[in-house]
């Protein structure tokens, strides 16, 4: 022990837990260390592999166990993992002592990008004082915000599987592939089950598609009867080694769909889709980024009650547990990484480049299997005007389509249409404004001209789908007024663009912001307030939504009078 020594639970947010005001914009290294009694079969049996997995932990991290460094990870938002068989194996019955070295500087080469500033002038600043500059606009919390967990497997094992579907009417194919990490032989079955335990088709082997008849389809939220149909495919391994059967099996849902994009179109299962939802964040009182079962439930309550079939992962990949719930609920979403604030020239380098590529390996590896996931979204907001942007951005999306063709790709831009260098490679354009906001503030009667600009200018030039995957106005909880005119009404334009997709509000709910002259406790954008409480707003969207619902859902008028009134 170097320093104090504090309780701090995981998952959480430092940065708001303790009373030390020094803690809450802290930057550099902090360290967690907890000590565990694992089970003796765990460590008496060297067939057994012991894994110690990270669901995130923001941003740079080194993780000893019993001393031993077993794993560094660059980066937050995603999950690692080390295998520490050897290690506690070693040491039967003796406690596992896990240490982790946690950073949450940011450089001008990680994602989100960040720089730290040292303030030299004596007489304004003490001695060595620094501050680290972002260009994103949430706060910057840091921690161990995900769960950790050890977990075992056969030391044969089963390491990846990749699925896809491709559907009609009346057959589904199911395509697989499976990866087997510790011996070249052993032996694979699948089973495909539906959600009443029924087995609709099996197969074998580490490569192959199965074959499903009359299918029940994955279907978004408000767009069926029965959202979020899921299959399960159970893979079972078996492997001889040293005289001993070593069975691995891993069961993982699958929803069959189809995504397609036209110029101006976006199709599931061959439907067009609607984009009526919102951008979101991971932020709440006192746990900041944490992992909060409860708040997460909450928000999917809230999100269908609004009326809401999608949302995008701004700015950074959201927790497992949320994506689960997509996935079982219906609810689309637009799957982004960390690329938010990539404003300055070196931040489009080609270190920058390769950090980026890795990030967008490991999102995909993590989410690929995902029926909610109908779109990868590679930055938000990046100076894409700068002629760097275009070899950076045709990389970063063709090594994005490469490791999974199914899916369209996009980043969302708040750069002029005529000088956007990324926009040529993108599959849908996902725009940023804030009419009547940032610009024209209070004259909302300019919103459907410069609304109608906007898109016609983007269609024109690209030629591809346009969602407005931003927009909104800061709103203070009870303060009304009879002047303003409720802005959402310009959105009416959005749905009447026959290339319009989707709209995507700013934001789901108020969040913590650093300290500004227009940040007075955090971002005031949301619908809901931090507490998810609705303000006048959400009750407006909810309208809106229904509306766009009942206008377009395949459902009996029954089911959707009766849905509106939840």
């Amino acid at each position: 022990q170097t320093g104090p020594v504090i309780d701090m639970p995981v998952p959480a947010s430092f940065n708001d837990i303790t009373q030390d005001p020094s803690l809450e914009n802290y930057i550099g290294w902090v360290w967690y260390e907890k000590e565990v009694l694992l089970p003796l079969r765990w460590q008496d049996d060297l067939n057994t592999r012991v894994v110690l997995r990270f669901g995130s932990a923001h941003y740079y991290s080194i993780v000893w166990v019993n001393g031993v460094q077993v794993v560094e990870h660059e980066g937050g938002h995603l999950p690692f993992e080390a295998d520490i068989s050897s290690i506690v194996q070693d040491s039967p019955g003796i406690p596992c002592r896990i240490t982790v070295a946690l950073n949450n500087t940011l450089t001008p080469h990680t994602l989100p990008p960040g720089s730290i500033q040292y303030m030299n002038d004596k007489t304004r600043y003490p001695k060595n004082y620094f501050v680290q500059n972002i260009r994103f606009d949430f706060f910057n919390y840091a921690g161990i915000h995900r769960p950790v967990v050890l977990y075992t497997t056969p030391s044969v094992y089963i390491d990846d599987i990749t699925v896809t579907t491709t559907s009609s009417e009346s057959v589904a194919m199911v395509q697989y592939q499976v990866s087997v990490v510790g011996s070249t032989l052993y032996s694979l079955s699948l089973s495909l089950h539906d959600e009443e335990g029924k087995v609709v088709a099996t197969g074998d082997g580490p490569a192959g598609e199965l074959k499903v008849l009359n299918p029940n389809l994955w279907w978004p939220y408000l767009m069926h009867k029965n959202p979020g149909y899921r299959y399960s495919l159970q893979v079972k391994m078996q492997a001889q080694v040293n005289g001993a059967l070593l069975e691995d099996v891993y069961t993982l849902p699958v929803g069959i769909r189809t995504v397609h994009v036209t110029s101006t179109q976006f199709l599931i299962n061959g439907r067009p889709f609607y984009f009526h939802g919102v951008n979101k964040h991971e932020d709440a009182d006192i746990r900041g980024k944490g992992l909060d079962w409860p708040l997460v439930v909450k928000d999917f309550n809230l999100l269908r009650w609004l009326g809401a079939n999608s949302f995008r992962t701004s700015h950074y990949p959201y927790a497992e547990e949320i994506m689960d719930l997509c996935d079982a609920y219906g609810i689309v979403v637009i799957d982004e990484c960390p690329g938010v604030g990539i404003k300055l020239p070196e931040s489009f380098g080609n270190k920058s480049l390769q950090h980026h590529l890795v990030v967008m390996e490991e999102l995909i590896r993590r989410d690929k299997n995902r029926p909610s996931v109908v779109m990868w979204s590679v930055a938000n907001e990046p100076a894409s005007e700068l002629p760097p942007a275009a070899y950076y951005f045709k990389t970063v999306i063709a090594h994005t389509k490469a490791l999974d063709p199914s899916r369209p790709v996009t980043f969302v831009t708040d750069a002029n249409y005529a000088l956007d260098c990324g926009a040529p490679y993108v599959d849908v354009i996902c725009v940023n404004s804030y009419f009547s906001w940032y610009h024209d503030p209070g004259h909302l009667e300019v919103i459907p001209l410069q609304l109608t600009t906007q898109f016609e200018n983007w269609y024109k030039t690209y030629q591809k789908p346009i969602i407005q995957s931003e927009y909104g106005a800061d709103s203070v909880p009870g303060l009304h007024s009879v002047s303003v005119v409720d802005a959402l009404d310009g959105k009416k334009h959005c749905s009447s663009s026959r290339y319009v997709i989707g709209e995507l509000i700013w934001n789901f709910a108020d969040f913590m912001t650093n300290q500004g002259t227009t940040r007075v406790l955090g971002n005031k954008k949301g619908i809901f307030t931090r507490q998810r409480q609705p303000k006048s707003a959400a009750f407006v969207l909810r309208e809106r939504y229904w509306k766009i619902a009942n206008e377009s859902s395949c459902l009996p008028p029954i089911i959707k009078s009766h849905t509106l009134f939840l």
